[in-house]
């Protein structure tokens, strides 16, 4: 179900929770929603539709959705300095990104997954990690 964009700072601004079996559901509100803002859009946290829950979608470099599920950065290297824009705020922030990551997290089967990313995959996924803590950008 394509759901609404959240913009209250106040709900962004809270801690997600893990996502258990039983929240596979928002994952595909999240690909819905994602496709359905896909020309201004590459990737989305489940607190941006609603549910505060690790869950994300991003655009991976095979120009397909993908869904990751509790995912944690077990290795960085290269931090840079980017500006990055978001669909539940207005304008473009400044923050630092790693240009290369490994991420393990859980597939929609809750198969746990490791995976290296670089370049614009790896900032999309870290933008909507940032979600988790309540990052505002």
């Amino acid at each position: 179900m394509i759901k609404e964009i959240v913009h209250d700072d106040f709900f962004l601004s809270q801690k997600s929770l893990e996502a258990l079996k039983e929240d596979l559901y928002i994952a595909e509100d999240l690909l819905d929603t994602v496709l359905a803002h896909k020309k201004r859009c590459v990737g989305m946290a489940a607190n941006m539709i609603g549910y505060l829950k690790t869950m994300l979608v991003f655009l991976d470099t095979d120009n397909k959705y993908k869904i990751m599920i509790n995912p944690k950065i077990i290795k960085s290297e290269g931090l840079y300095k980017t500006k990055e824009g978001c669909l539940s705020h207005i304008g473009e922030k400044e923050c630092q990104r790693y240009k290369k990551i490994k991420v393990e997290y859980y597939d929609l089967d809750f198969k746990i997954k490791i995976k290296t990313y670089q370049g614009f995959t790896a900032e999309i996924i870290q933008h909507e990690m940032d979600h988790f803590q309540g990052i505002l950008i």
